[in-house]
């Protein structure tokens, strides 16, 4: 049967990652050339060995071969580590101090959507202009395939026991000291997390622990959380935490059955780890003014990043970070990994109880609340950057340059009262506003202000 070539779209290429629909817009001869691509870039760099995993999709073994077999061809050795979790494919390539980290997924996506991640060998994300070099030696078919006797070497490992071990070297309870409920949704964790909890000692009961790529019980974002609420007010446990589908994204459930933000969960976790390290905390411009409200005051120095996974992983190492927070619930406690293992953070949450003698509940009471909501407002791919770039110049001058930080959208710090977000999506023809206030009535009156702000811009965009 004869194949037509296809042509390789440009849009599966974002700007941290590649992603698409299997059979729509990525293929098996795509997924090829982009590790071609990767591994003609890898030379470029004079870099020589990739680890690839990846998850528990059914498309993603053989997407993973696909790649492997571009990289190979490009002269590049090839460490294959399997299907797996996120965080045994980083420690991989971390232990055996490879070059570069390529992951075969697509997140907390729909089952059909797959793609790919790269990381450097210590799991720090790719940049966007790293990435962008990737696209353009694909697209523009600059890729270099070398003849047989240079390719590249093949080799498969396990090291999920070593992990495991790792983490039961810096983790140990008494034997059943805390109960809890981790909700695998069916992902690659199911691979992974049970077997850390039971060699770490903590009794741990299991929801949708078997790997299922159509994910028949929650999505593999981990938002719809009925169940783990359930499980945790019925069990008794002192806490849940339900994992995405990849294993580097976790949301926390308390003894109450509430879900925990991650600006809560990372502000319990920093006041910890503030007691014996120093260095800034890092959070992205969507996260709470908790952080600052409750960590600067025991000394700690809050540094704001731009949205995404990839400037917490860059940015912790740069900054030398005690902690970096997403908002979506990405975590990187850079004494532990580079990377935003999500396994790291039930393991912590648990040991801090242990140290505290406190409820999950008790902790998140402790800590200030303050409203906050979003509003997306529809505006053309083509005009919303430009009524981000109208704002800033329009609201540097009302509130003063100094208080609107423009890394990232336009971030207005309104001091006591609370702040504003103006954020174009990246990947969606809308405006974000989101706002946080001291208040409800503050926090309405600052959200009807700035929405009415917006959607006059979008209009007069229109007419221009």
């Amino acid at each position: 049967m004869h194949t037509k070539k296809r042509e390789i779209s440009a849009d599966i290429f974002r700007a941290y990652d590649i992603r698409g629909i299997y059979n729509d817009d990525l293929y098996p001869e795509t997924m090829l050339k982009i590790g071609l691509g990767l591994g003609t870039y890898a030379k470029e760099r004079s870099e020589t060995s990739v680890v690839v995993g990846n998850d528990i999709r059914t498309t993603s073994p053989l997407l993973a071969n696909a790649l492997i077999s571009g990289l190979l061809s490009s002269g590049v050795d090839v460490t294959d580590v399997g299907t797996t979790s996120f965080g045994v494919s980083a420690f991989s390539g971390w232990l055996l101090k490879k070059d570069i980290i390529a992951y075969v997924t697509a997140s907390h996506l729909p089952p059909e959507w797959n793609g790919v991640k790269f990381y450097s060998g210590a799991g720090i994300g790719f940049s966007a202009a790293e990435n962008g070099k990737i696209r353009d030696i694909v697209l523009y078919e600059k890729e270099v395939m070398v003849s047989w006797p240079d390719a590249g070497n093949y080799h498969d490992v396990d090291l999920r026991d070593e992990y495991i071990e790792w983490l039961a070297e810096r983790f140990e309870f008494e034997v059943d000291e805390r109960r809890i409920v981790l909700d695998c949704g069916n992902g690659s964790m199911g691979l992974v997390a049970l077997d850390v909890m039971k060699r770490v000692k903590l009794k741990t009961d299991a929801l949708f622990p078997n790997p299922d790529p159509s994910f028949p019980n929650r999505p593999s974002e981990p938002t719809e959380l009925g169940a783990l609420k359930a499980a945790v007010l019925r069990n008794g446990a002192d806490f849940g935490a339900a994992f995405d589908g990849d294993g580097d994204r976790v949301v926390i459930v308390d003894d109450l059955g509430r879900m925990l933000s991650a600006d809560q969960c990372g502000t319990i976790i920093a006041k910890d780890l503030l007691v014996d390290h120093r260095g800034p905390v890092l959070a992205n411009v969507e996260c709470s003014m908790l952080i600052e409200r409750v960590l600067e005051p025991l000394g700690a120095k809050i540094e704001r990043i731009p949205v995404g996974h990839t400037f917490l992983t860059l940015e912790a190492k740069r900054r030398n970070a005690v902690l970096g927070i997403e908002s979506s619930g990405h975590f990187v406690i850079p004494s532990f990994f580079l990377f935003d293992d999500a396994m790291i953070i039930p393991l912590k949450l648990a040991e801090i109880l242990v140290k505290t003698g406190k409820k999950v509940s008790e902790l998140v009471d402790e800590l200030p609340q303050f409203p906050k909501a979003r509003e997306n407002l529809e505006c053309d791919d083509k005009l919303k950057f430009e009524v981000i770039r109208i704002l800033g110049d329009r609201l540097a001058d009302e509130y003063g340059a100094d208080r609107v930080n423009t890394m990232d959208g336009l971030r207005i710090d309104l001091n006591e009262d609370g702040w504003v977000l103006i954020r174009a999506s990246n990947t969606s023809p809308l405006v974000r506003v989101t706002v946080e206030g001291a208040t409800d009535a503050i926090m309405g009156k600052l959200m009807r202000k700035f929405v009415g702000i917006v959607e006059e811009a979008i209009r007069e965009s229109k007419k221009a």
